[in-house]
């Protein structure tokens, strides 16, 4: 187990993790969700014993690890930039942990062939990382930490640099090896469809600060605040300054009908959130909230369009399934699907999420 107690770490003037406790079990998948600057690559350099903390403990199943060697640690850790010795075959720095421990031959055998299975790197063992592809390096760095049966594996996004074939692939595997090794493993990434797919827990951070650590499920369901539901969105989620008043929602010129399952809320100012495939050019089945927009950009990936809205001076994003042609600066209606609504009050705090039995 490994605990984290109020641990802290500035560099100069700049506090780049603030006060983060969490409890990592045995055997757990622990994600890091963020964007770039979060703070996900400090916080496992610390968990590493890279970098020591300016406060707070440590604990490696109880025993206080500040200040111990890296060395003296049993950690993997694998970057989004990947790290392997030039002159060693790809068979060799798969093997190298392995050797350093005095593990058996027999045993370093089928490690490394299993672990060179699952990452298809079986036809180019006895190759160099340097007549490798940088997907292929990449993965030989991802097999070496696999068999070095750390107690904790850091793993730095380290699928980013993959192909997408791959990377997907991947995703699938990741999760049954971290299962059957028993290790605790923290993963860092920006991407939340990436988070949802590895399942565990999530921890999200934002500027040296974790906004919520729980089940990645319930994190992306019930985000406590609007910071960690930004962060649990790709594209962000849509927000609504509104007023509620009596029976509507008051936004600037346009007022809606209150939603019966949020007719309980006080009359006072909210944000009320909607990810973007909860809104929609089309009005859905059920109960909506329409917003006249005009369109100020449009992004098509063949399977899916992301249509980029302005209403009265606010940005929105409409992802639809499929290929959808609209113009720039096209005013059209948009539509925020009323089942689907979060409501935070005027700090950012949870009030209501789509699914739950009431406020609070």
């Amino acid at each position: 187990m490994l605990e984290l107690r109020s641990v802290s770490k500035k560099v100069g003037r700049d506090w780049h993790i603030k006060d983060v406790s969490m409890t990592l079990e045995k055997g757990s998948v622990n994600i890091l969700l963020g964007p770039t600057l979060s703070g996900k690559t400090s916080l496992m350099r610390l968990m590493a014993g890279l970098d020591r903390p300016t406060s707070g403990e440590i604990l490696m199943n109880g025993t206080d690890v500040v200040g111990m060697p890296v060395q003296k640690r049993n950690v993997a850790m694998v970057y989004q930039q990947f790290i392997n010795y030039p002159a060693m075959t790809v068979y060799e720095n798969i093997a190298s942990p392995m050797r350093v421990a005095g593990v058996d031959k027999a045993t370093i055998e089928r490690r490394v062939r299993e672990a060179a299975d699952l990452m298809k790197l079986t036809p180019y063992l006895e190759r160099t990382p340097l007549n490798l592809s940088g997907g292929q390096q990449q993965r030989t760095a991802l097999a070496r930490a696999l068999v070095k049966d750390a107690e904790l594996v850091l793993l730095d996004e380290p699928l980013a640099n993959l192909d997408y074939k791959l990377r997907e692939e991947l995703r699938v595997e990741l999760p049954k090896i971290f299962a059957e090794t028993g290790a605790i493993f923290v993963y860092a990434t920006t991407e939340p469809q990436e988070a949802l797919l590895l399942g565990g827990k999530t921890a999200t951070l934002n500027e040296g600060l974790v906004t919520q650590f729980d089940d990645t499920i319930d994190v992306y369901n019930r985000p406590s605040d609007l910071l960690t539901a930004q962060t649990f969105s790709d594209p962000p989620m849509n927000v609504l300054p509104v007023r509620k008043s009596g029976a509507e929602f008051v936004f600037n010129t346009s007022r809606f009908d209150v939603p019966a399952s949020l007719s309980g809320l006080r009359d006072e100012e909210y944000t009320i959130g909607a990810r973007p495939h909860h809104m929609s050019l089309q009005p859905p089945t059920g109960k909506s909230m329409k917003l006249d927009c005009k369109v100020s950009t449009t992004e098509i990936t063949g399977s899916e369009s992301f249509i980029h809205l302005q209403s009265e001076g606010i940005h929105m994003v409409a992802l639809m399934h499929g290929v959808h042609r609209v113009g720039i600066g096209d005013s059209l209606p948009a539509y925020l699907d009323a089942d689907n609504l979060f409501v935070f009050d005027r700090n950012g705090s949870l009030v209501f999420a789509p699914g739950s039995n009431g406020h609070g």
